[in-house]
C-alpha cells in the first residue's frame, strides 16, 4: 500500500477549498475525460479553465450551490453514522489526499475504512435513490470518483453508499462495493497527466503574452 499524504482540514472549510485550489479532483474527474460523438466534451474546457484561473490568481473558483445540494451535506453524516452502525466499523474522516506522483491532483473521500477502504456517499433525490434501490448501476461519474480515490489513496475497494431519509427505515441506506481496477486507475492517471499537461501549458501561454515584466526606466 502506498503512503498517503493527507490534508487533515475539514471538507468545506475555508482551508480545504484552498488546499485544493487548481488541482484536479476526483468529484469532477469524469469531467475531465468526458467526450461526445466529435471529441471532447464542454466541460473538460470548461474545468480546465477554473483550474487555470485558480491558479493564476491563488484563489477558489465559487460553486454554485442548490438546495438539493445543501440537503446532500446535511444528510452526509446521518448515512455515514448509520453506515458506521450497520457495518460495526468506524470511518475515518480526512480533507483530502494527495496523489502520490501527479502533481496538483487530489481525492476527497468521504472517509477511509478499515486498512484497505474507502466510502463515497450520495443523498440523491428520491427518484435517483429509488433507481438504486431497483438495481440500475452507479453512474460511471461516480466509479471514476470512487476508482480515482483508490488511486490516490492506494485502496482496494470502495464502498457506494446511496442515502435517502424519505423511505422506510429498510430502504434508507444503500450500499455496494466498488473493487479496484488496475487497467481503469492507470487509464485515468494517463488521463490526468495529459489534462494537467494542457493546464500548464495555457498558463505558460498566457503569462508569456499577458506578464510582461516592467521596463526599467
Amino acid at each position: 500500500m502506498i503512503k498517503m499524504h493527507i490534508n487533515d482540514c475539514v471538507q468545506g472549510s475555508d482551508e480545504w477549498k484552498a488546499a485544493r485550489c487548481g488541482s484536479l479532483g476526483g468529484s469532477r474527474f469524469h469531467e475531465a475525460i468526458a467526450k461526445t460523438k466529435s471529441g471532447w466534451g464542454a466541460s473538460r474546457s470548461n474545468l480546465a479553465a477554473e483550474l487555470v484561473i485558480e491558479r493564476l490568481t491563488g484563489q477558489p473558483v465559487e460553486k454554485f450551490v442548490n438546495d438539493a445540494m445543501r440537503a446532500g451535506t446535511e444528510n452526509e453524516p446521518i448515512a455515514r453514522g448509520l453506515y458506521e452502525f450497520m457495518n460495526d466499523c468506524e470511518v475515518q474522516q480526512v480533507g483530502l489526499i494527495l496523489h502520490p506522483h501527479i502533481n496538483k491532483s487530489h481525492s476527497s473521500p468521504d472517509g477511509l475504512v478499515a486498512d484497505d477502504g474507502l466510502i463515497e456517499i450520495k443523498a440523491p433525490l428520491a427518484a435517483t435513490h429509488l433507481k438504486t434501490l431497483l438495481g440500475e448501476d452507479i453512474d460511471h461519474k461516480y466509479r471514476v470518483q470512487m476508482m480515482w480515490g483508490m488511486a490516490v489513496s492506494g485502496r482496494q475497494w470502495c464502498d457506494f453508499v446511496s442515502f435517502n431519509p424519505s423511505f422506510p427505515s429498510e430502504m434508507q441506506l444503500y450500499v455496494q462495493r466498488v473493487h479496484r481496477d488496475d487497467a481503469m486507475i492507470a487509464e485515468l492517471e494517463r488521463e490526468a497527466r495529459t489534462f494537467l499537461a494542457e493546464v500548464d501549458q495555457t498558463i505558460s501561454k498566457l503569462t508569456a503574452k499577458y506578464r510582461h515584466p516592467i521596463a526599467a526606466e
